[in-house]
């Protein structure tokens, strides 16, 4: 069972660059409970660059660059299938 509703979804994120960014999200429901990860503008967080880090329904990017600026999703994921939640956006300056 995986439910279409995300219990929370992410919410924009507005961070000087330099500056750590944290978005947050709580994945749907489901039976087996379902395990997250991020999309930045539709491609899969690799979370093995040191900058990053996941931890629970968080998504933690510390020393914020341009380029990290976008579109980010929560997916929350289990056997039975994948729910994207609402996209966040992520401006640095």
């Amino acid at each position: 069972v995986l439910r279409d509703d995300f219990r929370q979804n992410p919410t924009d994120v507005v961070v000087a660059a330099g500056e750590p960014a944290i978005l947050e999200c709580q994945p749907p429901r489901g039976h087996p409970e379902p395990t997250i990860f991020w999309k930045k503008d539709k491609v899969r967080i690799d979370d093995k660059e040191e900058r990053i880090s996941i931890r629970g329904g968080k998504l933690m990017i510390s020393n914020t660059r341009k380029s990290d600026a976008g579109m980010y999703t929560c997916v929350g994921t289990n056997m039975v299938g994948e729910r994207d939640s609402d996209p966040a956006e992520l401006t640095v300056f």
